[in-house]
This record gives structure tokens, C-alpha cells and sequence, in this order.
């Protein structure tokens, strides 16, 4: 993953870690949801972006030892 990709990734759970305190906070429950889709959304990216580096990796691995 590069590490633009990452640092994406991380931002929208900060933000989205913000937005649900800011929600919590003034009891607005659009804003906590919203905030924990956002945390979400950055997880799934990043987990996406892990798993296709590990792939990368076995196929590189792979013709490596061809």
C-alpha cells in the first residue's frame, strides 16, 4: 500500500473518530453515526489496500521462484 493510501485511510478514521465525539457530545446521533461510518469506511479501505499488497506479494513470490 502506498503511503498516501494509508495516510487516506487513517485520516478518515480521525475524522470519523471526531465526528462521533463531537456527536456524543452535543447528543446529535446523526453526527455519532455518520463519525462510525466514516471509522468504518477507513478500515475496510485499509484492510482492502493490506489485502492486495499480500497478494501482490505471493504473485511476485511465486514467479520469483520460477
Amino acid at each position: 500500500m502506498s503511503l498516501f493510501d494509508k495516510a487516506k485511510d487513517k485520516a478518515e478514521q480521525a475524522i470519523g473518530t471526531a465526528k462521533e465525539k463531537l456527536g456524543d457530545k452535543t447528543g446529535n446521533e446523526d453526527l455519532q453515526n455518520s463519525g462510525k461510518a466514516d471509522q468504518t469506511k477507513g478500515e475496510v479501505k485499509e484492510a482492502g489496500h493490506d489485502l492486495r499488497d499480500k497478494a501482490t506479494g505471493a504473485v511476485q513470490d511465486a514467479k520469483d521462484k520460477f
